[in-house]
């Protein structure tokens, strides 16, 4: 899992409420056990037509969201079924973080275990975010994770919930089974000494 600590990126906005985890990839890509190429697949209903062409006033499919690491949606993101390849999907795209007002607990958790951060923040300042991104597309956000912190493009800062064992994971780059393997040394003096 990749180390996530700072990230200053532009904004991707997907002001839709009640995005499902079937939006985000539909089920008929879950037959996939690998997460390459799911990125591909991301809200495939909403970036492609039924011949397989991109729709080209979709918001992922144009060019200025090349390269964006954070994504900006309505509330309620990620509920419906409990498919970790929506934070695949999401990751593969390129995305590290997203914002919203609620996550869904179970996207929220498989999220946080595949290194996608995700952050939530009051409907104030998420309508704040929304408008700036309006005013200056270009405009960037700035997350520290250590200090759980966003940071406006005109320095407006607030902060975000994460709990302490996610948080100290994502700082390290590690999933769980790396969180664990970390204690090795420890584990193997224990077993020496209680053998």
């Amino acid at each position: 899992m990749a180390q996530f600590t700072t990230l200053v990126s532009r904004v991707v906005t997907l002001p839709v409420n009640d995005i499902d985890t079937d939006q985000i990839i539909p089920a008929r890509f879950l037959k996939a056990t690998d997460k390459n190429g799911l990125g591909e697949h991301l809200f495939a209903d909403w970036r492609y037509n039924a011949d397989g062409s991109p729709k080209p006033d979709f918001v992922l499919n144009m060019p200025e969201s090349r390269g964006v690491q954070i994504l900006l949606a309505g509330d309620n993101f990620g509920c419906g079924s409990s498919r970790e390849h929506a934070p695949w999907a999401l990751t593969g795209f390129g995305f590290r973080a997203v914002i919203s007002t609620s996550f869904a607990d179970i996207f929220c958790n498989n999220a946080l275990k595949n290194g996608l951060l995700p952050i939530v923040v009051d409907p104030p300042t998420q309508r704040r975010l929304f408008d700036m991104v309006e005013e200056s597309p270009q405009a960037e956000l700035a997350i520290d994770l250590a200090l759980q912190t966003l940071t406006l493009s005109n320095g407006y800062t607030v902060s975000f919930p994460i709990d302490s064992f996610s948080k100290t994971c994502l700082l390290q780059g590690v999933d769980e089974l790396g969180y664990l393997q970390s204690f090795e040394k420890q584990i193997a003096a224990y077993e020496a000494a209680h053998g």
